[in-house]
């Protein structure tokens, strides 16, 4: 029996906001704010120890497993330092999300943060990588406001092997255009609403003010996926590795960190950041 068009009609507008609730970021960023409630509670290195999975990284400025990293830091009181997120994704499993946002420290402008957060099958949100830049956040919202939400991604859910697979194929695709043309490279993997910070300026949030943010980039940038991980549904993921370059003062190198989102057209960055590694000499 044909289902009525009545019924399909039904069906049609409740699958609608079921996607929207979804994508709602509100367990990541309730995640966040705990994190940055137990900063100034804790400390540093107490808090996000706390906080951070077994396998968490952070780059030191090479990528190291977070846990040792603050571990061997000293236990002592810090200046108090102040985050709350603006932006925000997670993956319609539920499973993998970010948020990013200013930081101050000591009562200064720091830059813009962002973490990657991973709910673990007690439930419990652990935050699996954590960075930041010096991105001007003097017009960014304030702590009270709410967090814009990432759109939810538009292809039918996929096994998790194969959206990995797709993930790595998008990852050396960029990777192999931005040898001979950084700006064509993201321009071809990037999604509409795509963020991508890097550089002193804010966080560049509209398609004007990204291709700004990659004309300041080098004309060729050679990149080398390391790690990351999907979501189980398969419509997100998030990726890093390693970026080297040539600039005026010499050979430079770093670190990338990104989010993609499985649309229709494929898997599309919503989320790219460069950190520069300084020089021995700086």
């Amino acid at each position: 029996m044909r289902p009525s068009s009545a019924l399909i009609a039904v069906t049609a507008a409740l699958a609608i906001p079921l996607i929207a609730r979804a994508a709602d970021p509100a367990p990541v960023v309730a995640a966040e704010r705990a994190f940055a409630a137990d900063g100034l509670a804790m400390g540093i290195k107490r808090s996000f120890l706390k906080h951070a999975a077994p396998e968490a990284i952070v780059f030191a400025p090479d990528a190291v497993k977070a846990h040792e990293y603050y571990d061997a830091r000293p236990d002592k009181p810090t200046p108090p330092l102040v985050w709350w997120p603006v932006w925000a994704g997670l993956s319609a499993s539920g499973d993998l999300g970010f948020t990013t946002g200013p930081f101050t420290y000591d009562g200064k402008p720091g830059g813009f943060y962002f973490t990657i957060w991973r709910r673990n099958a007690d439930g419990v949100w652990k935050w699996v990588y954590d960075g930041g830049t010096n991105s001007d956040a003097a017009d960014a919202p304030g702590p009270e406001s709410e967090p814009e939400a990432l759109a939810p991604a538009t292809a039918e859910k996929t096994l998790t092997d194969i959206a990995w697979a797709g993930v790595s194929e998008a990852e050396d695709a960029l990777a192999k255009a931005a040898e001979h043309d950084t700006g064509k490279a993201y321009r071809a993997a990037l999604a509409p609403d795509a963020h991508v910070q890097g550089s002193a300026a804010p966080p560049a949030v509209t398609p004007k003010a990204v291709a700004k943010e990659l004309a300041g980039r080098a004309k060729r940038i050679s990149f080398s996926h390391q790690g990351g991980e999907v979501s189980a549904a398969g419509d997100l993921a998030w990726t890093w590795g390693d970026a080297q370059w040539s600039a005026k003062t010499g050979p430079m190198r770093g670190h990338y960190v990104r989010v993609w989102r499985h649309d229709k057209e494929g898997w599309r960055l919503v989320f790219d950041q460069i950190l520069d590694v300084p020089p021995m000499n700086s």
